[in-house]
């Protein structure tokens, strides 16, 4: 049953340094690489009475159907960097950096996953020239194994479901076999921050997109694509600065959530006085580690979860590496049935944005809290007075369609199914 939570302990601040450029910089050397399209959804605000939605599509990065690539292909760069002493000018393509690692061509990349996240390390494998082990837990749907398969990748199929599959695929970890795993535990936090690092490529893109003003003081069109028309987002607390009221971000094992509240909620944009929007996090009404754990006051994990259609936020345990950021910086929390999600999905079509079961949670979590009394009084609190009705929203398309059958179940007769 779908709930909500105001964090107690919520800071619009943490004292934590802001996330690097260099993310982005290493992004923009890869192939193919471009940001990926803002929405100015004016069907969905419409038809909700929000003052504006964004979204932040990430169905198509480097031609692979999410997000997951950006955290992936940062923290195996981040590995070579310090293992193999390969620096920034040592390259200017990803074919001249293979070149450099050919006499590595022993080394493999492991990692375990519900899809997303192993198509992301299996891409940057066959970039590098290395192999790929993916572990997948037994009840992963056939079209996000093949497309694990397709990038080459040798794929390890567990009887468990999530946690055990990262139990599995740290087993093989080694010295020629890197395991590039987003969830963190004890011992193992470096790579897993490295992959939150690489998240940020999104909002630094986002940033660009939406920061340069009109003639009268609104949000308009930035140096990318911003597809839509209109004023977007309030005036930010600097000249071009432009930033949403609220964002919505999907908690899975929590790194694109960390991602979020690293970028908008570290010490230099209080020091600069940039403008902090409220954090919301979304989850799985049955898997909602990150919910049980800050009513806790304290990490717990689900170790029995409800069967749930958005397959990324099927997660047991929140991130080591994220559980800090989320505990302290994530202002409310609400958790999510597969009905809203399915909702959400259509809302999401309807606006001409192709969305997965999970990359469409964001949206849920709006439908199912906008009017909650709660709610609205966290944005009062924060000077919202009139509720979403007045908020401009970031919401985070984090996948497309990984699962064509379900997709066409939910919507019926899309393109491209």
């Amino acid at each position: 049953m779908s709930d909500i939570l105001i964090n107690p302990q919520a800071k619009n601040t943490l004292d934590i340094p802001p996330p690097p450029l260099k993310p982005l910089a290493y992004h923009r050397k890869l192939p193919d690489y471009a940001p990926s399209p803002l929405h100015h959804a004016r069907k969905i605000s419409d038809e909700l009475g929000v003052g504006s939605v964004l979204v932040k599509d990430e169905s198509n990065r480097f031609g692979l159907p999410a997000f997951k690539v950006l955290g992936a292909s940062w923290a195996v760069y981040r590995l070579i960097q310090l293992r193999l002493g390969i620096k920034d000018e040592d390259w200017k393509s990803v074919d001249d950096l293979k070149e450099r690692l050919r006499i590595n061509n022993l080394l493999s990349l492991i990692t375990a996953t519900d899809g997303n996240h192993g198509c992301g390390v299996a891409r940057v494998a066959r970039w590098l020239g290395f192999g790929a082990r993916i572990f997948l837990p037994q009840d992963t749907v056939e079209a996000r194994v093949e497309a694990i398969r397709s990038e080459g990748a040798h794929v390890t199929i567990i009887e468990g479901d999530y946690n055990k599959t990262v139990e599995e695929a740290s087993d093989h970890n080694g010295p020629v076999d890197w395991l590039i795993q987003d969830t963190a535990w004890p011992g193992n936090e470096r790579i897993p921050g490295w992959i939150v690092e690489g998240y940020s490529t999104i909002f630094h893109e986002l940033e660009e997109q939406v920061r340069v003003k009109d003639v009268e003081g609104r949000c308009k069109r930035g140096k990318a694509d911003l597809i839509g028309e209109g004023p977007l987002i309030a005036e930010g607390g600097e000249e071009g600065e432009c930033v949403p009221d609220v964002i919505i971000v999907q908690i899975g094992v929590g790194s694109l959530a960390a991602s979020v509240v690293q970028y908008y909620k570290n010490r230099e944009r209080r020091e600069s006085g940039k403008r902090t929007p409220i954090v919301i996090g979304v989850e799985a009404d049955g898997a909602a580690c990150a919910f049980e754990s800050v009513k806790a006051g304290k990490l717990v994990t689900i170790h029995e979860k409800e069967p749930t259609i958005m397959a990324g936020l099927n997660c047991g345990l929140i991130s080591y590496t994220a559980w800090p950021l989320i505990r302290d910086g994530i202002d409310a929390f609400v958790t999510v049935g597969d009905e809203r999600a399915r909702e959400a999905l259509r809302l999401l079509q309807e606006a001409g944005i192709e969305s997965g079961e999970s990359g469409g949670a964001g949206l849920a979590g709006l439908l199912e809290m906008q009017h909650h009394r709660q709610v609205r009084e966290l944005l009062a609190s924060r000077g919202i007075g009139g509720g979403f009705e007045e908020a401009s929203v970031l919401l985070i398309s984090t996948e497309g369609i990984t699962d064509p059958e379900m997709y066409q179940q939910i919507i019926g007769g899309a393109k491209g199914i």
